[in-house]
C-alpha cells in the first residue's frame, strides 16, 4: 500500500510539472513592451517570444535608434526558464552560455527576475493573436540567377526570424564566433498572401524606420516563401523554415 501511494504521489507530481512548464511556455508566447530612461531618453524593450526562441532588443522609443538585441532558445524548468544565448550585441562572450530566469505571467503582465534580462515588468502587445506566418524561421533558401539555392539551418551563420502575433524581428549573427551582422524588426500583418512589416529598429540604417515594406507570401507545410523588394529596392525570393529544437 505504502509503494502504491508513492508511486501515485510521483505520477501526480510528474503531471503537475508538466503542465506547469506547458503553462509557463504558453503563457510567455508573443510580444512584451516595457520602457525605462537611459541617457537622458525614452527606451523601449521589446521581448519577442515564439516557440522556443527569443529575442530581447531595445532602441529609442522617438526615432527608433537601435540600441541592442539579444536573444536564442529558452525552455522551462519548473519555476524557472533557461535561456542559451545565440546573439548579444553587448557582450559577445554570452554566446553559448546559459542563463537562469524568474518569470511571472498574470493575465497580460509579466515580471522578470534575473540579472540576463533584468527585473523588469512588461505589457503584453498581442495574448492571442497569430497569423500563419507566427513561428521563429530560418531563412533556408534564396533565388539567384533565375535559380533557387537550398541550406539547411545546421551552419553557425544563422539569418532568423522571430514572428509573435503582431510583431517581427529579423537576426543575422554566427553561433560560433559570436559576430553579429544586423537586425530589424516592428510590427507586421499577413493576410490574404500579403506580408507587410512596418519598420520601428533597424540597426545597419536609422533612416528605414518608420518605411513600410510588402511582399507576396505562401506557407508550404513549414515552408514559407517569401518575395518582393528588399528595402534597398532589389527583388527577393527567400524560403524560410520553422525553426524547431532537435529532439534529444
Amino acid at each position: 500500500m505504502r509503494s502504491l501511494k508513492l508511486l501515485s504521489a510521483l505520477v501526480l507530481f510528474f503531471i503537475a510539472s508538466t503542465l506547469q512548464a506547458q503553462s509557463i511556455k504558453d503563457k510567455l508566447q508573443g510580444s512584451w513592451k516595457s520602457k525605462k530612461k537611459a541617457d537622458g531618453r525614452e527606451v523601449t524593450q521589446l521581448l519577442l517570444v515564439s516557440g522556443d526562441f527569443f529575442s530581447l532588443t531595445e532602441y529609442a522609443s522617438v526615432d527608433g535608434d537601435f540600441i541592442s538585441t539579444k536573444g536564442g532558445s529558452w525552455k522551462a524548468d519548473g519555476d524557472e526558464i533557461v535561456l542559451t544565448v545565440e546573439f548579444d550585441t553587448k557582450n559577445a562572450d554570452q554566446v553559448g552560455k546559459e542563463e537562469i530566469a524568474q518569470v511571472k505571467v498574470n493575465g497580460k503582465n509579466l515580471k522578470s527576475e534575473s540579472e540576463y534580462l533584468g527585473s523588469t515588468g512588461w505589457f503584453n502587445l498581442d495574448r492571442g493573436a497569430s497569423t500563419a506566418l507566427t513561428n521563429p524561421w530560418l531563412i533556408t533558401g534564396r533565388e539567384r540567377d533565375g535559380e533557387i539555392t537550398r541550406r539547411t539551418g545546421d551552419s553557425p551563420r544563422k539569418t532568423m526570424k522571430i514572428l509573435t502575433g503582431t510583431h517581427f524581428q529579423w537576426i543575422a549573427f554566427n553561433t560560433e564566433t559570436g559576430e553579429f551582422f544586423g537586425t530589424g524588426g516592428g510590427r507586421y500583418s499577413a493576410k490574404d498572401g500579403v506580408y507587410t512589416e512596418n519598420i520601428e529598429f533597424f540597426s545597419r540604417d536609422k533612416s528605414r524606420v518608420g518605411a513600410a515594406l510588402t511582399f507576396n507570401f505562401e506557407v508550404d507545410g513549414k515552408d514559407w516563401h517569401h518575395k518582393g523588394k528588399s528595402s534597398k529596392g532589389d527583388p527577393i525570393y527567400e524560403i524560410w523554415s520553422v525553426r524547431e529544437i532537435p529532439a534529444e
